[in-house]
């Protein structure tokens, strides 16, 4: 007697803010496309924030330390760090197909972010930008990633993907992973926030539904949190989803330092 083979779904690698600016190490993409290599997700999904961009933030124009900053060195940071996720992928991918091994070819979806968005307010802001600028400066296409507007979400096996979530008529992001589930009603997954947080929940037919704030993917301090909240309010790394279908799924954190000594 042969037992009927059951679906488990698939499996889905998550990546959250990685705020890649020029002058920062990135060794840590390397090791998350090694890791994509070992895991082979069926889909690898970037939560956004890739592209800092500090040479358009409102934030810092007319400081001093604005000085000096340059859109085409952030897009080339940006552009190189993503080359570096994506050469041990498409490097498998190729050995396969060279070896007459079973093909690797995973979903790559890109949630655009807040930072990237940035070029959008820029163009808004002064017109003369819009022939200079603009979301094809990044080499997303290049490597095969689907892209998806700044705060449109994307459902992937059930799962809504998005760089946040939004709470109340004002579009700000929900507070917490526990309100996300609440105001959504599915598995959820959102970037922005540095630190993770997770919460469950279920639907009225039994169904298991999660909601996950995914943390950050970056190994440099930011300017703008002080000594403290840089390194008691952060958690870097990335997700395995595994035997995604229909929303539920069995969660993975890998940490980046798991990662690091891995691959370093």
């Amino acid at each position: 007697m042969t037992s009927k083979a059951v679906n488990t779904g698939r499996r889905h690698l998550v990546i959250p803010d990685t705020q890649v600016k020029p002058d920062v190490n990135t060794d840590h993409l390397t090791w998350a496309g090694e890791y994509a290599v070992e895991m082979l997700p069926d889909v690898i999904v970037h939560i956004g924030d890739h592209w800092d961009l500090p040479s358009l933030s409102s934030y810092d124009k007319g400081k001093k330390s604005f000085e000096g900053r340059r859109y085409v060195n952030d897009i080339a940071a940006g552009n190189e760090a993503m080359d570096r996720f994506m050469e041990p992928i498409h490097r498998e991918i190729k050995r396969r197909q060279k070896n007459k091994k079973k093909s690797w070819n995973p979903e790559l979806h890109f949630c655009l972010g807040n930072h990237e968005n940035r070029i959008t307010r820029a163009v808004e802001d002064s017109a003369e930008l819009e022939s200079l600028m603009s979301f094809d400066d990044f080499n997303l296409k290049e490597h095969g990633f689907k892209v998806h507007d700044f705060l449109e979400p994307v459902v992937i096996d059930g799962v809504a993907y998005a760089h946040y979530f939004t709470s109340g008529v004002m579009g700000r992001p929900v507070s917490s992973a526990a309100t996300m589930l609440n105001k959504k009603h599915q598995s959820t997954i959102m970037g922005h926030v540095q630190d993770r947080q997770i919460a469950y929940a279920k639907r009225a037919d039994g169904t298991r539904i999660t909601g996950i704030f995914a943390g950050i993917y970056y190994q440099h301090s930011e300017s703008y949190l002080t000594p403290q909240t840089n390194t008691s309010t952060t958690w870097s790394g990335i997700w395995v989803l595994n035997e995604v279908q229909d929303g539920a799924f069995d969660e993975l954190p890998v940490s980046i330092n798991y990662l690091g000594r891995k691959y370093a």
